[in-house]
């Protein structure tokens, strides 16, 4: 009995690890939709960029890891409020297909401009941790990094529920998210707005790229694929457009991976993300806290 209790905890301790990194980059792609309605598919691959900004600041500046991840959410938040100016602005009024195709051209030239411009081998990122492990009780262990995975998820989480609900520029996204013409009338920069909101989603992306690359150690042009989608799905399993639905939706997401590999079955950890997105579709196509509401004619 005390080898499953150890093995459940210790999946638990996995999965929240990673399910971490999961909830912040579904945070980007919800805050997206429940402004202007878009899935941005160059999304993922912002993260990469930050992944890699914070690759070059830990090994060629040999800054700590707070520096470089500031630094990478900093440029990342620009890069994000660049393509959204450029790429998804001019598509405002158009139909929501031409702004689909549009994010998957962009993640596209993110890609292959990351191919070209870093070239496509793999890079192993620095141990920026102390390599310590914990093994509090049994045969329990997780390490320093998970601790600080966890710990600059949960802050950055916390500042996000406070910036949306308490500040000024929060205010506005909400407005915003609810009704763009009101919130034009009464004053609100609805453009501004959104690029904002484009710069938060892209900086919390950026946070969970180096993350991912602390805790897997390589990083590559096309490593924003997979977490991407998966954020995605996240995001849908929680409720697409709900802040708190992303964070479970992230969570839940790495808890379902981490006891599929940990059962043996590590090669179908992928499969079993997309499998439950068609559950979802099927049974609760709002997600877990999406409520179903009447559309407006």
């Amino acid at each position: 009995m005390g080898s499953v209790t150890d093995f459940v905890i210790q999946q638990l301790i996995n999965g929240i690890s990673l399910g971490s990194i999961y909830a912040l980059i579904a945070l980007g792609y919800t805050m997206v939709y429940g402004i202007i309605q878009l899935i941005n598919f160059a999304h993922g691959d912002i993260m990469m960029v930050g992944a890699y900004t914070g690759w070059f600041c830990t090994t060629v500046l040999k800054l700590a890891f707070l520096p470089s991840l500031m630094i990478a959410m900093v440029l990342s938040a620009t890069l994000g409020m660049i393509i959204e100016r450029i790429a998804y602005k001019p598509l405002r009024k158009a139909s929501r297909l031409a702004a689909l195709i549009t994010a998957i051209g962009m993640s596209f030239f993110l890609e292959y401009g990351g191919i070209l411009v870093l070239t496509p081998q793999t890079r192993t990122f620095p141990a920026v941790f102390p390599q310590t492990v914990y093994n509090p009780i049994g045969e329990i262990t997780f390490k320093y990094g998970d601790i600080v995975i966890i710990l600059t998820t949960v802050i950055l989480m916390s500042l996000l529920q406070f910036t949306v609900k308490y500040t000024r520029v929060g205010k506005a996204m909400r407005a915003v998210s609810f009704d763009k013409e009101a919130a034009s009338l009464m004053g609100i920069n609805v453009n501004n707005t959104i690029s904002v909101t484009f710069a938060i989603g892209s900086s919390l992306a950026a946070a969970a790229g180096v993350l991912i690359g602390v805790y897997f150690n390589t990083i590559n042009p096309l490593m924003g694929i997979m977490p991407g989608l998966k954020a995605f799905v996240a995001a849908v399993l929680g409720g697409i457009g709900i802040i708190p639905g992303a964070m479970l939706g992230g969570l839940a997401m790495g808890l379902i991976e981490s006891f599929v590999s940990g059962i043996g079955f590590s090669t179908w950890r992928d499969a079993a993300a997309f499998f439950i997105l068609i559950i979802v579709l099927i049974v609760k196509p709002t997600g877990l806290l999406g409520k179903n509401i009447r559309e407006k004619v």
